[in-house]
């Protein structure tokens, strides 16, 4: 057996830094989706301003969040800065919302990270039923491209959420019949 190169090594800790990074990406917009869904499936989570909170917590300051194209333009718009996003979210969550928001589930396939360094960007389409309190319900799918960066302190973080619609759907009312008003994961 030959004697390992100090460039092979090299080699092999940088494809080990991608593969990382990667993984930290994936669960990274995982946990942003996660966050999203209704009802909220996150231990401890009790109101949305707790929700707002820790999805702000995977954003840098500096970051976008947006809908592009002919459909989201309208519909989402564009949010610069963690101020923006949050008043973003914070309109999206309201309290007083009729209908509300029963059911949304957010289903990632189609990955694609590219890690460049301390920055990286991924694509995914996503796919999300949406059942409200009035009895209608969708079924959205959109793609995503958004992009990270690493953090001084070697965190990723969401620096553009960026999102296109593929289509909307209506569902008939009653197509799913039995979910959760609340999640059991929000006890022990």
């Amino acid at each position: 057996m030959s004697d390992v190169t100090n460039d092979e090594v090299k080699a092999l800790v940088a494809r080990i830094e991608i593969l990382e990074a990667e993984a930290d990406i994936r669960r990274l917009q995982a946990r942003y989706m996660f966050l999203c869904d209704t009802p909220i499936p996150e231990y401890g989570v009790t109101s949305d301003a707790e929700r707002i909170d820790r999805i702000m917590a995977l954003y840098t300051e500096d970051a976008v969040w947006e809908g592009v194209g002919e459909y989201y333009d309208g519909q989402f718009g564009r949010a610069e800065g963690a101020a923006a996003i949050r008043r973003h979210f914070e309109g999206f969550w309201k309290k007083d919302a009729d209908p509300r928001l029963l059911l949304n589930v957010h289903y990632l396939t189609s990955e694609q990270i590219h890690v460049r360094g301390d920055l990286a960007e991924g694509q995914w389409v996503h796919c999300q039923p949406w059942i409200f309190s009035d009895g209608k319900a969708l079924l959205r799918s959109s793609r995503l491209n958004n992009a990270f960066r690493r953090e001084p302190d070697g965190q990723w973080k969401i620096t553009r959420t960026r999102t296109e619609n593929v289509f909307v759907a209506p569902l008939k009312e009653g197509w799913a019949t039995d979910f959760p008003s609340e999640s059991v994961l929000l006890k022990r």
